[in-house]
């Protein structure tokens, strides 16, 4: 995008520094058009693609997108299955796209506990990609909000931090998004109005987007539409504005 023609709501002051996305609705997009679920996962897929680049192109630092949540292995064998297959494949046709757009990939989630062809795919991507610093693309991946929080408690325990230095900075830095910004933007598809176990410390003072569109459908003018609402935002983080302006 042209810099000195850019919308009000795209200029570099106004944009989210991160933005978070529940990627949701693609079975119900699939089945209102008579498909089995995987076409709506390979629909969503797309979709994912381009709002990365628009994310790259428009100056975001930081986009995570809710992938695949720890309660996801509930779902039936043969999609979830399919859903790693199709991860596969995304990492090996767009890591010359991340290279050359200078974007780096990061995994929030248990990684360990995912299949081997995909935990050798995502870390051959994560390695390929570490010197990028355009941008952070983070793949939520066999991810749990509490688990999260569980997992940097355990950390803190571990190394034996003493009760009263653990603040939350301490907690933070031993979450999966340390040394991230927290998401100043999360939005959310298909109509459903929660978090899901998505980013729980992360989104304490988040802007939330929802929107009926599925996500399939969910296209780069409706992103748009997104980040503009977000500009005419007064984010307080708790403070009345009169202390916000002082």
């Amino acid at each position: 995008m042209n810099t000195d023609n850019r919308p009000p709501w795209a200029a570099p002051e106004s944009l989210p520094a991160h933005v978070s996305i529940i990627m949701d609705g693609n079975g119900r997009w699939a089945k209102s058009r008579g498909q089995d679920r995987t076409q709506g996962h390979r629909a969503g897929t797309e979709t994912a693609r381009r709002i990365v680049r628009e994310a790259r192109r428009l100056g975001i630092r930081h986009l995570t997108l809710y992938t695949f949540s720890s309660e996801n292995w509930e779902r039936p064998k043969h999609e979830v299955s399919f859903l790693f297959e199709l991860l596969v494949s995304f990492l090996r046709d767009e890591l010359p796209s991340l290279m050359e757009q200078n974007i780096r990939l990061h995994v929030l989630g248990d990684v360990n506990g995912l299949p081997l062809a995909v935990r050798t795919a995502l870390n051959h991507a994560m390695n390929k990609t570490a010197g990028n610093g355009a941008m952070t693309l983070n793949l939520a991946l066999n991810y749990s909000g509490r688990g999260e929080i569980l997992h940097a408690v355990q950390a803190l325990v571990r190394q034996g931090v003493l009760p009263q230095d653990i603040t939350e900075e301490a907690l933070a830095s031993r979450l999966y998004t340390a040394g991230q910004p927290d998401p100043d933007l999360m939005i959310r598809t298909s109509g459903e109005l929660r978090l899901s176990n998505f980013l729980l410390f992360q989104h304490a003072y988040t802007e939330f987007h929802f929107t009926d569109t599925y996500w399939p459908d969910f296209g780069v003018e409706e992103f748009h539409a997104a980040l503009a609402a977000y500009a005419t935002r007064e984010r307080r983080f708790g403070k009345t504005g009169e202390q916000i302006k002082a």
